[in-house]
């Protein structure tokens, strides 16, 4: 019997030991998973000056600028694209306007304003943050001449205080073509927005595309950059003071870039002029009723060139990271700000509110048509939001109890820019030109028809519906990416994966200008 209560008395032990390691290695983990959540290894010092240049982001941005000179309109000046000429000479004629720069929007021949100015104003944005970044890999100039491409037309398009062109060409007979831009016979009609006949969401993107390249301008050309701000402030007014969108005024355009509101674009609007003009009444347009309008305070939504509020959130939460006696403690921007930080919780993978969003592999996925749209735009907001965070020594970012750093939000925008540039299931890369597995049938009309050609409208279609290779490479473009499983059809009659788009182009740009190399966030535009 006591051989027997002893051999019980051991295992009891036994038992209780084995319990408490369980318990003990329960904690262990739980304070290893916190660590690993919060990347409590220190960011590091604050960066000043552009530092060491990761190559394959440096290599990626020298190709993605050159999009933008593929898709431009007009004469062109220092032509590099040895398959592109000058066309689309007599945009605008038809109203002595001089509509001929631009650029078209994506694997066509249309020039559609709202996606242009969105184009515009992400691509100010990205010279305003990385300016410096893109200078350190020779692409600033590149970048700066591009944007001026596209406002040289918007001026253009402006030519009444209430009368904005929107448009040029006919979508439809457009799209019955498959020929070369160079070689347009047919005409280009115009559309336009007026009092009677409104488009806030366009007018309003115009105002913040302007407010935003008077900004890039100001040092290098005052009296271009204020020539942009007086368009600017008067498209706003235009836009604030004469509310409808362009969907009902003109329900042609919702096959194409229809709106889903424009409340998004006014408050986008107001905080770029904010910061291009310092007026407080910029402020207070978007911290007052309007934001509690239309800002869609506490819930994350995705950014588009449909829908601006996050970054506007981003955007107006760098005043409360580096403002000064006018911003501090204003409850307004504590709001933006607030809905940003759940814009980033919702974007990292191991947060409580991580978005489902995504694919197996973590790509953020949202759309079946231009997949990679809203993974860039979603990564080049969080390179951002990092570098505030950064370069003000902010507290870590709180998601649902769980702590965040800067360098988790910026290890986030790296996964989405690798994924595009080839770590992916296919291993190819999304980027047209980069690496040595990418789209050959890219969606595009001049790529796809050999420069000594000149087929007409109908006679192109043998082009479009040819096995061979496109014999132009379209360098740079981002094609539209992968469906939710991850799989690409490389057909080029395959548009809603295969078809680039400047405004992805501006997207994937600011990115890799963010992610080329570190220096500290610019604290004032002005």
């Amino acid at each position: 019997m006591g051989a027997k209560s002893r051999s019980k008395g051991c295992w009891a032990w036994l038992l209780v030991l084995v319990v408490l390691a369980l318990v003990v290695t329960a904690i262990v983990v739980a304070i290893v998973k916190k660590k690993s959540n919060s990347s409590d290894d220190d960011d590091g010092p604050v960066p000043g000056p552009p530092g060491a240049i990761t190559q394959k982001y440096s290599d990626a941005l020298k190709l993605a600028v050159q999009f933008f000179d593929i898709q431009k309109s007009g004469k062109l000046v220092d032509n590099k694209i040895s398959w592109r000429g000058d066309s689309g000479l007599k945009d605008g004629s038809d109203e002595k306007l001089d509509l001929s720069k631009g650029m078209y929007d994506a694997g066509d021949h249309m020039k559609f304003g709202f996606p242009m100015a969105f184009t515009a104003t992400v691509l100010s944005w990205s010279i305003l943050e990385y300016g410096d970044q893109m200078d350190a890999v020779n692409q600033l100039q590149t970048a700066q001449g591009s944007l001026k491409w596209i406002t040289d037309f918007l001026v253009n398009a402006h030519p009444k205080d209430n009368v904005l062109y929107i448009q040029v060409g006919d979508p439809k007979k457009d799209h019955d073509c498959w020929n070369r831009p160079e070689d347009m016979t047919g005409k280009r009609p115009l559309t336009q927005i007026n009092s009677s006949s409104p488009g806030t969401e366009v007018a309003a993107e115009t105002a913040a595309a302007m407010a935003s390249a008077s900004l890039v301008f100001k040092k290098s050309d005052a009296t271009y950059s204020a020539t942009l701000l007086k368009h600017a402030k008067q498209l706003f007014t235009f836009a604030d003071k004469n509310r409808g969108s362009y969907s009902q005024s003109i329900p042609e355009v919702q096959e194409f870039y229809n709106s889903t509101g424009y409340g998004d674009e006014l408050l986008w609007a107001a905080a770029w002029l904010y910061h291009a003009t310092g007026d407080q009444s910029y402020l207070d347009y978007v911290t007052g009723d309007n934001g509690e309008e239309f800002a869609q305070f506490g819930k994350p939504t995705w950014f588009s060139w449909d829908n601006k509020l996050a970054g506007t959130q981003v955007l107006l939460s760098r005043l409360s990271f580096f403002g000064g006696k006018d911003t501090s403690g204003n409850s307004g921007l504590q709001k933006y700000r607030k809905t940003a930080e759940a814009v980033m919780c919702g974007l990292l993978p191991n947060s409580p509110t991580a978005t489902n969003s995504r694919t197996e592999n973590g790509l953020i996925w949202v759309s079946e048509w231009n997949a990679l749209q809203h993974p860039v735009s979603s990564a080049f907001l969080a390179a951002l939001y990092s570098d505030y965070m950064l370069t003000s020594r902010a507290s870590k970012l709180e998601c649902d109890g769980d702590s965040y750093k800067a360098s988790d939000i910026r290890k986030f925008a790296r996964s989405q820019a690798n994924y595009v540039l080839g770590e992916n299931p296919l291993k190819m890369s999304y980027l047209v030109g980069y690496g040595d597995k990418y789209p050959k049938y890219v969606h595009h009309r001049g790529a796809s028809i050999p420069a000594n050609k000149k087929p007409n409208c109908r006679e192109g279609f043998e082009y479009l519906n040819t096995k061979d290779p496109n014999p132009n490479v379209a360098v740079g473009a981002l094609v539209g990416g992968p469906f939710l499983n991850e799989t690409y059809v490389d057909a080029r009659n395959n548009s809603r994966q295969g078809e680039p788009s400047t405004y992805n182009s501006a997207l994937i740009i600011g990115l890799l200008s963010g992610l080329v190399t570190t220096s500290s966030a610019v604290q004032s535009f002005t």
